[in-house]
């Protein structure tokens, strides 16, 4: 097992589908949204995917916020680009669900709905300093655990 996708415990049997590339050149893995979201006017939601991925220890996944995102929904991503870690898979808060929070820039509310494709993540290497020092901390949970 190198790198891919996993539905999450809570999520599982409730036809969650893994991220798909839609061309044979597509670089991006295409995201959709579990359940569906409403998202007041100028206001944030969280979009839970219902899965997790897993790769390689010297690899990352960027997702990005899919191109007619902002076009069809004037929605943006709130960090403008996720990064997950390779350790974030199954940790003990919340095991790696990737859950991605959207911006609503309109003065109407959005809905994203279930199974809509709305965001799309691309595996990376990434290559350190050459003075690197590791913390030697173990990832201890999910959103900013990195920063205690």
């Amino acid at each position: 097992m190198e790198r891919g996708f996993r539905v999450i415990t809570k999520y599982e049997n409730q036809n969650i589908r893994l991220p798909k590339r839609k061309t044979s050149l597509s670089a991006g893995y295409d995201l959709e949204a579990a359940e569906t979201v409403t998202i007041a006017p100028q206001t944030m939601g969280k979009i839970p995917t219902g899965i997790k991925a897993y790769m390689l220890a010297d690899e990352m996944l960027l997702v990005f916020a899919r191109s007619s995102l902002f076009q069809t929904k004037s929605c943006i991503f709130v960090n403008g680009v996720a990064v997950i870690d390779a350790d974030y898979y199954d940790n003990p808060s919340n095991e790696g669900h990737i859950v991605l929070t959207l911006y609503n820039m309109s003065t109407a509310t959005v809905i994203i709905q279930a199974g809509e494709r709305f965001a799309q993540g691309i595996f990376q290497k990434y290559l350190k300093t050459d003075d690197d020092i590791p913390s030697g901390k173990a990832r201890s949970g999910g959103y900013g655990s990195t920063g205690q």
